[in-house]
């Protein structure tokens, strides 16, 4: 595998940003593009671009800082990260004005009114909505390439890589890429085993709308679960012992093996330490 753009090397033209989030993204291969989007995408690979993570994030904070206040870009992003995987150009369009819309959603559900008020009056927040509104009426297929979680990663994205697709470089990245059709297959089968045990409800929930995301892409795409900046927040040996993959992995083993308490032990260890992660998010 070679690359064209990777999300997380650090940019030599400054030092690395520090988002506290984590990353799901898809990459698609430019048949999955009609024209002219297609022709675009390889005419950006062609021209050497290689923006990064903090390129995309240095760009989003300084919207958050326009006056007057903007809740979503007025323009959508003309970047993307790509990759080349056995002589296959990938893509994966940041989407940055979409994943706006839908980050805004969230937020609503997240924060106390007054709070959220304080960040988005409520004006600015109406007609993001409304302009919403409009744009999915004309892109009613439309969808993001890109999830992210915040001082979090979601166990359910767990599911769809193996511990063996590890790449860890201290103080850069770490993440995992697998195949479409792999990440497909281990949800499936993960779906399967958790609806026939008791207590994993809301897990199984999660997987079947991040599976339903998943069938909206190309077969023949790449999936990355990148930690993102959460790099630069976890101590490093936490990050050099973190295999939350194969730990995953090996919970879905003994519940597949009739294991219920062993499960439980390796599920509720897995949850209480990105828990401790994500409650980090509201401390001072």
């Amino acid at each position: 595998m070679t690359e064209s753009s990777d999300p997380l090397l650090p940019s030599a033209r400054s030092a690395p940003a520090v988002p506290y989030a984590s990353y799901l993204r898809v990459y698609e291969p430019l048949a999955a593009f009609a024209e002219p989007e297609r022709t675009r995408w390889a005419d950006y690979a062609r021209s050497g671009r290689t923006p990064t993570a903090q390129d995309e994030l240095r760009r989003s904070l300084a919207d958050l800082v326009r006056v007057p206040v903007v809740g979503v870009p007025d323009d959508e992003s003309a970047d993307a990260f790509t990759a080349e995987v056995d002589g296959v150009l990938l893509v994966c369009p940041w989407g940055t004005r979409l994943r706006g819309w839908l980050a805004l959603e969230e937020l609503v559900d997240q924060f106390p009114g007054p709070v959220l008020d304080a960040a988005l009056p409520p004006e600015v927040r109406l007609r993001a909505a409304q302009e919403y509104e409009r744009w999915r009426a004309r892109n009613p297929e439309a969808r993001p390439w890109i999830r992210t979680g915040v001082w979090q990663i979601p166990l359910r994205w767990f599911v769809l890589v193996e511990d063996c697709e590890r790449e860890y470089v201290p103080g850069v990245r770490l993440r995992y890429r697998t195949p479409m059709v792999q990440a497909r297959r281990r949800l499936a089968r993960a779906l399967r085993t958790l609806r026939a045990a008791e207590g994993y409800a809301t897990l199984a929930d999660g997987l079947v709308e991040v599976g339903g995301w998943l069938e909206e892409f190309h077969p023949k795409s790449m999936v990355e679960l990148d930690y993102g900046g959460l790099v630069h927040a976890l101590p490093a040996g936490r990050l050099a012992e973190d295999r939350s993959a194969g730990d995953l992995a090996a919970g879905l083993a003994a519940l597949r093996a009739g294991d219920g308490t062993g499960a439980a032990e390796v599920y509720g260890g897995l949850a209480e330490r990105w828990r401790e992660v994500r409650e980090r998010l509201f401390a001072n």
